[in-house]
């Protein structure tokens, strides 16, 4: 490949487990991929779950025994000519070594390369991995323990290694996540005056609460959300706000 061409390092990052960061990896790395013609990669260094690597596995056996989803993944690679995105898996020490080895390998140009990293600052290596990321995601919820892990870690990159210089980080953009359409909690207000004030980032979309993000298409599914193979259903995208999402992501990166 060109080595001029200019690859984005993405990463949803958060200090919080469970707030979605390996579904968010999977959703945009989907729909960049398989419905707007970007060639993407994903580097799976949350060891030792490796939980975007048995999404893949589960994904496959998925389609391979649903005759809807079969003959719907056949016509999707025939129309945009091109094989599924690879997940490699990693360790976050060294995944960025990884990640130049395998730009270097490719036979295509690459516009971006996501990495699902561990939720823990403890972990060898993720500070410089997080280092070496162009822009880093980090979903929030209107809760104390959430806000405070994340907001503590947010502060840390921002302060601490983007003011040192020895890093490719330009955005860090905090969004909310799980916001719940019936429910106007203060919290909101507090903390987007609180993000303000901290001169953090906060992005304008907003996903919406919805069971989609807790579990995959069951087996005999007609629609498709979180999966490795397919993207995810535009009318299930637009009602969780998946495609607001989407468009300011693409907005930042490209900017």
């Amino acid at each position: 490949m060109k080595t001029n061409y200019k690859t984005v390092f993405v990463a949803f990052s958060s200090q919080k487990g469970g707030v979605g960061k390996s579904t968010f990896t999977t959703l945009a790395a989907s729909t960049l991929h398989y419905r707007l013609g970007y060639n993407v990669a994903v580097f799976d260094a949350d060891f030792p779950q490796h939980s975007l690597m048995k999404m893949k596995t589960r994904d496959l056996s998925m389609v391979m025994e649903n005759d809807f989803l079969k003959k719907a993944a056949f016509r999707q690679f025939t129309a945009i000519n091109k094989k599924a995105y690879p997940i490699l898996q990693h360790k976050a020490e060294g995944v960025l070594q990884a990640a130049q080895d395998f730009l270097e390998s490719s036979t295509v140009p690459v516009d971006y390369i996501f990495f699902d990293l561990p939720g823990t600052v403890n972990t060898p290596g993720i500070l410089k991995a997080l280092a070496g990321m162009h822009h880093i995601f980090t979903p929030i919820t209107a809760d104390r323990v959430v806000m405070e892990s994340t907001l503590v870690f947010t502060q840390l990159m921002k302060d601490v290694i983007m003011k040192k210089g020895a890093t490719s980080i330009k955005t860090i953009n905090l969004f909310w996540n799980q916001v719940d359409g019936r429910e106007r909690s203060p919290l909101y207000e507090v903390y987007n005056k609180l993000i303000s004030e901290l001169g953090l980032s906060l992005m304008d979309c907003q996903i919406m609460n919805s069971t989609r993000f807790r579990k995959e298409s069951e087996a005999d599914a007609r629609t498709i959300f979180r999966c490795t193979l397919m993207p995810p259903d535009q009318r299930l995208m637009n009602s969780c706000g998946m495609d607001r999402f989407i468009n300011e992501f693409l907005r930042i990166t490209k900017s």
